[in-house]
């Protein structure tokens, strides 16, 4: 198979969201047709409680997918559908917005380390409009395993070697990995020619066909090739997020990505008649 190689490096911006949550917005909106079907990547790394304990207050989206993934801190999870999770260190949540939800992210700590993701995921003009759903993934069930090298690969989505992933997508085909490699090894994985894909660090650095992806750096790979070698000189950590692109027309105004404007004039009718499922958040 044929190595992909680094198309460019991005540093991401940093910013703040929800009730002044530092993050760094790694994929940002110029990027989303290079990087179709992913819309967005925060990165969030916070030990002092000021740049997180606000959280993320209810807030509406409509017309793709929210995957969270934490690696320190705990999160709770309530919607307006009724649904509710703690998300722990290892944990993934997958929303399915839909139609349309209202949905609040809060810290359940005072005090430590908050880190982690959140990856927003396009979905087709035909399912724009589905239910809404929800799942929460506890760590142990998310599927792992540790190559001959030492490598340890976490499989949220996709599949990895014949290991089949926590969730797949029919239509985007998401493949999403974490990785932890150790000094000195390396790691493979197809991707299939034509997916777009990139790479995050989060520890360490990565050396991927002679570029290196340092430490809360992307990676964007090229299209052609069919598999990512990849090589650690230190312990590193990274993400390898991959999908199959929808190459439908992108229309987003904040919460919401739809395919035409008149489609996000109709959200915002919706959502200020009340027409989104009910705002039951604070009472659950």
């Amino acid at each position: 198979m044929q190595p992909r190689k680094v198309e460019r490096l991005v540093q991401g911006v940093q910013t703040a969201d929800g009730a002044g949550v530092k993050l760094t917005r790694v994929l940002t909106q110029d990027l989303q047709r290079r990087l179709d079907p992913f819309l967005m990547l925060d990165a969030f790394r916070n030990d002092n409680p000021d740049d997180y304990i606000g959280g993320f207050p209810d807030h509406p989206h409509r017309g793709f997918e929210t995957v969270t993934y934490m690696i320190a801190g705990r999160m709770r999870h309530r919607d307006s559908a009724g649904n509710e999770g703690l998300l722990g260190p290892g944990g993934v949540q997958w929303m399915t917005a839909g139609s349309g939800l209202i949905h609040s992210e809060l810290p359940e700590q005072e005090e430590g380390l908050m880190e982690g993701f959140q990856l927003w995921l396009n979905l087709p003009a035909e399912r724009k409009m589905i239910k809404p759903s929800y799942r929460d993934i506890s760590p142990d069930s998310i599927p792992e395993f540790t190559t001959d090298d030492g490598v340890l690969v976490r499989v949220i989505a996709g599949h990895s070697h014949g290991m089949p992933g926590a969730v797949t997508r029919p239509d985007t085909e998401p493949l999403f990995l974490d990785l932890h490699l150790p000094a000195n090894t390396s790691f493979t994985q197809a991707i299939p020619k034509g997916h777009h894909a990139f790479v995050y660090t989060y520890r360490g650095n990565a050396q991927i066909a002679g570029t290196t992806v340092a430490d809360r750096q992307m990676g964007i790979l090229t299209d052609d090739g069919e598999a990512l070698e990849v090589t650690a000189n230190e312990p590193s950590r990274l993400l390898l997020i991959a999908g199959k692109p929808l190459n439908e027309p992108i229309a987003q105004y904040g919460p919401f990505v739809m395919n035409t404007t008149e489609q996000i004039h109709q959200t915002l009718q919706d959502y200020r008649a009340g027409q989104f499922e009910a705002a039951v958040v604070q009472s659950l």
